[in-house]
C-alpha cells in the first residue's frame, strides 16, 4: 500500500512555524493561505516574538501552542531547522513540510545535515517533505499550504519547480482544468516522488497525475510505481541530453543517453512524456475525459483546403493515420453536403459552413459514427461565425446563432460516443468553442495541439510492463573477453569454439582441435577491431600464424584467442548490449550491429531485463526490421532465437549490478539459430 500520508494531506490540526507579518517572508505567504479554511482544522502560527500575526495570536514556539500539532510547516532559516523539527516531533507531530533551504542542495555538509533530519523525523514514526520546497496543497482536504491558490480540479502535481505550477494553472484554465493537490518535491529527503505517485494514485479526488521532475533519485521505482497507477500519468523532465555518454567505454555506453533511458522506462511504463509545459497542458486536456480512442485512425473535418492539409501533416507527424473513408461514409455525407464539398479524408465543405453551420453537426456526426475513423479532429474556422457575429460570409446574428446551435448539436453527438473529438479552431475563446469545451472537449489555438491532444488518446505501443529485478548472481571479478564470454555461455547464450593461447605452440594446438577458417583475437583490448586486434577468414594454420606473428608484433597483446570462423553469408548481425543508468538501474539495448553500429545507431531501448515478447518488439520496431524478414533473395533470419538471446543477456546483466556495460557485438541472426562472435564488459 505504500507509505501512509494521511497526515501529510488530511492532518487533524497544522502549525505554521515562522509565521510572520512581513510580505516578503515565506512564513506570510504560508500563513495567509493555511488560514482561508478556518473551520475545517485548528491552524497554529507560531512567531518567536509571539504576539500577532495577519490579525492572530501567534504562539512563541510550537510548545506554547498547548495542544498536539499533526502537521507542522517549517519555514524559518536554515540554522534553526533542526531544533523546530525536534520541537514539532515532540509536540506530536506526525507530518512535517520543510521550507527551509540550504541543504542537500548546497553541499556535502548540508547533505549530511539534511540525512541527520530525515533519520530523526523517520525513527519518531512520521514524515518529511522537502526540505528546500515551496509546500503543498490539497483541495479536496481544504488544505493550503503553499504561497500561490490553485484552482480545484482533478490534477495531481508533483514538482520540482514552482513556477511551472502557476504556468501549468494558466494552460488549465481554458480546458476547465484544475488541481485536486499540489506538492514541491524539495530534495526529497524523507518523502519521495516515489512515494507521493504512489499516493496520488490512490487518491480518490484525483484523476490524472502530474509530474515535473529533473532527478528522479530512483528511477526505475518512479517507474513501477507509475506502471501500477491505474490512472495517467504525465511526466515533464529536463536534463535529458547525451552529455552522460561521453564517457562510455562500450558501443552500449556511447550510445545509451539519458533520454533514450527515460523514453524508454515511460514507454514500459505507460506514462506519457511531454517535452514543454504547453504540451504537458494539452495532454491533460486530451487525457481529461476518459476517452481513448481503439486505433490510430482519424478523421479530419475542415471548412478550408489549407487547414484540412495541415492538420492532415500534423496527425501523421503525431503518429496518426488519416485513411480514406469508405464508401457508405462517403455517401452519408455527399447526402449531408453541397457538391464541391470533399469526402475522403480530410473531408472539406469547401465553404458551406458559410451557408449552413448546422453542416459542420452533420458531418462531425456522420464521422464519428463511421467505423473507419477512431477519431475525429475538426479543424480551421469553425467559432469564427459567432465571434466575428456573422464571420466571412457575412450574415450577422444568423449565422452566429446558427454556429451555436451546431457547437449544442455536436456536443451532444459527442456525449452519445465513446469516440475522441478535438477541435482547433481559429477562434478558441468564441462563444461556440467554449460551448464545445464546456461539454468536454478539447479546443486548442494551435493545429499541432489538437493532433498531440489525439495522439494521447490513441493507443500506444503495447506495455510491456517492468519485469521485476532478478535477485543478484555470485559477482564477476573479472571483465576480460574470455571470463565474459564464458560466463554469458554458461547463462545459456552458444558462441563458437574457441581456445585460449598465449604463443605460437599453443596457437597451432588449437589448429588440431578444430578446422578453419579461422579468427585471431587479441585479448585485453575493449575495442579490438578499431586497434587492428581481430583477424577474420584466415583459411589454415599458415594464414593463422601469420596473422598472430604480425599482430604480436604490432600489439605485443600477452593472450590471443582462435576461434571457429561462423559463416556469415545468410546472417544479420545484431548488438545487444546493457548499460547501468545511475537512476534506472540496467537499460537494454537492441539494434543493428557490427562494425558500424555506432554510425547506423539503429537501435532500441528497454528497461532490463527484457523478456523474450518484449524483445520480439523491440527488434520489430528497428528501421531496419526488414532485413530479419530476408530481402533481395536473402532468406529469413531466427528473430525468435534473436528474442531468446536478448532475454538471455539482459537476464545475465540484470542479475550482475557490478557490471556497468556489457555487449555482444556482433550477435550472428541466422536463418537458424544465433552465435555470439564478440562480447565485453565492463565492471563498474
Amino acid at each position: 500500500m505504500g507509505r501512509d500520508l494521511t497526515a501529510l494531506f488530511d492532518p487533524v490540526s497544522v502549525a505554521v512555524v515562522g509565521a510572520s507579518d512581513d510580505p516578503a517572508k515565506y512564513g506570510h505567504a504560508i500563513a495567509a493561505q493555511a488560514l482561508r479554511a478556518p473551520g475545517r482544522r485548528p491552524v497554529h502560527l507560531v512567531n518567536r516574538r509571539g504576539g500577532t500575526v495577519l490579525g492572530r495570536p501567534a504562539a512563541p514556539s510550537l510548545g506554547a501552542i498547548g495542544e498536539p500539532v499533526d502537521l507542522a510547516v517549517i519555514s524559518v532559516p536554515a540554522a534553526g531547522l533542526e531544533a523546530a523539527v525536534d520541537e514539532a516531533l515532540r509536540c506530536g507531530a506526525r507530518a512535517i513540510v520543510a521550507i527551509s533551504a540550504g541543504f542537500a542542495e548546497t553541499g556535502d555538509a548540508g547533505r549530511t545535515r539534511q540525512q541527520a533530519v530525515a533519520e530523526r523525523v523517520r525513527a519518531a514514526g512520521a514524515v518529511l517533505v522537502g526540505p528546500n520546497c515551496l509546500g503543498l496543497t490539497d483541495n479536496t482536504t481544504d488544505l493550503f499550504l503553499a504561497s500561490d491558490t490553485f484552482t480545484p480540479g482533478g490534477v495531481a502535481l508533483l514538482s520540482q519547480s514552482g513556477n511551472l505550477a502557476l504556468e501549468l494553472q494558466l494552460r488549465f484554465r481554458p480546458h476547465g482544468l484544475g488541481f485536486s493537490r499540489f506538492v514541491s518535491l524539495g530534495n526529497q529527503a524523507d518523502v519521495t516522488l516515489v512515494d507521493l505517485l504512489a499516493d496520488c494514485a490512490r487518491h480518490d479526488g484525483t484523476q490524472a497525475i502530474a509530474v515535473y521532475a529533473e532527478d528522479f533519485a530512483d528511477g526505475r521505482a518512479f517507474a513501477e510505481a507509475a506502471s501500477a497507477a491505474d490512472k495517467p500519468v504525465v511526466l515533464l523532465t529536463g536534463g535529458r541530453g547525451d552529455a552522460s555518454a561521453r564517457s562510455a567505454q562500450s558501443h552500449t555506453g556511447a550510445l545509451t543517453t539519458p533520454a533514450d533511458v527515460v523514453t524508454a522506462a515511460c514507454r514500459d511504463a505507460g506514462v506519457e512524456l511531454v517535452a514543454t509545459p504547453r504540451e504537458l497542458a494539452v495532454v491533460l486536456a486530451a487525457l481529461n475525459g476518459g476517452r481513448r480512442a481503439a486505433g490510430r485512425r482519424v478523421a479530419v473535418l475542415t471548412d478550408g483546403g489549407g487547414h484540412g492539409v495541415v492538420a492532415a501533416d500534423a496527425a501523421e507527424a503525431a503518429g496518426l493515420t488519416v485513411p480514406e473513408l469508405h464508401e457508405p461514409t462517403r455517401q452519408r455525407l455527399r447526402e449531408a453536403l453541397w457538391e464541391q464539398s470533399a469526402v475522403a479524408n480530410p473531408v472539406d465543405l469547401a465553404g458551406m459552413g458559410e451557408q449552413s453551420p448546422g453542416s459542420y453537426a452533420d458531418t462531425v456526426s456522420a464521422l464519428l459514427a463511421a467505423e473507419e475513423a477512431d477519431a475525429v479532429l475538426m479543424t480551421g474556422y469553425f467559432g469564427g461565425y459567432a465571434a466575428t457575429d456573422g464571420g466571412l460570409g457575412g450574415g450577422g446574428t444568423a449565422l452566429a446563432e446558427g454556429e451555436q446551435q451546431a457547437a449544442r448539436v455536436i456536443a451532444a453527438r459527442h456525449r452519445a460516443t465513446a469516440k475522441p473529438l478535438v477541435v482547433q479552431s481559429m477562434y478558441p475563446e468564441s462563444p461556440s468553442c467554449r460551448t464545445l469545451a464546456a461539454a468536454g472537449i478539447p479546443v486548442f489555438a494551435a493545429t499541432e495541439d489538437a493532433a498531440r491532444a489525439l495522439a494521447a488518446t490513441a493507443p500506444g505501443a503495447p506495455r510491456s510492463g517492468l519485469p521485476p529485478l532478478p535477485a543478484a548472481a555470485p559477482a564477476l571479478h573479472d571483465s576480460g573477453y574470455l571470463q565474459t564470454r564464458r560466463a554469458l555461455e554458461a547463462a545459456g547464450l552458444p558462441f563458437p569454439t574457441a581456445r585460449e593461447v598465449h604463443d605460437e605452440t599453443e596457437l597451432l594446438a588449437a589448429t588440431e582441435e578444430f578446422t578453419g577458417p579461422y579468427v585471431l583475437k587479441a585479448l585485453h583490448l575493449l575495442h579490438k577491431s578499431d586497434a587492428g586486434g581481430v583477424a577474420l577468414g584466415l583459411a589454415g594454420p599458415g594464414e593463422l600464424l601469420a596473422a598472430f606473428r604480425d599482430m604480436d608484433a604490432r600489439l605485443g597483446a600477452s593472450l590471443y584467442s582462435v576461434e571457429a570462423m561462423a559463416d556469415p553469408t545468410d546472417g544479420v548481425e545484431l548488438i545487444i548490449g546493457v548499460h547501468r543508468d545511475p537512476r534506472f538501474g540496467p537499460v537494454a539495448m537492441v539494434g543493428l550491429g557490427g562494425v558500424l553500429a555506432e554510425a547506423l545507431r539503429d537501435v532500441a531501448f528497454a528497461l532490463a531485463p527484457v523478456p523474450a515478447d518484449g524483445a520480439l518488439r523491440l527488434l520489430r520496431g528497428l528501421r531496419t526490421a526488414a532485413l530479419l524478414d530476408g530481402v533481395r533473395g536473402r532468406p529469413p533470419v531466427d528473430i525468435a532465437a534473436a528474442a531468446a538471446a536478448v532475454e538471455t543477456i539482459t537476464a545475465f546483466a540484470a542479475a550482475h549490478p557490478e557490471i556497468a556495460e556489457i555487449e555482444v557485438n556482433p550477435l550472428l541472426v541466422r536463418p537458424h539459430g544465433v552465435l555470439a562472435l564478440d562480447s565485453r564488459a565492463v565492471l563498474a
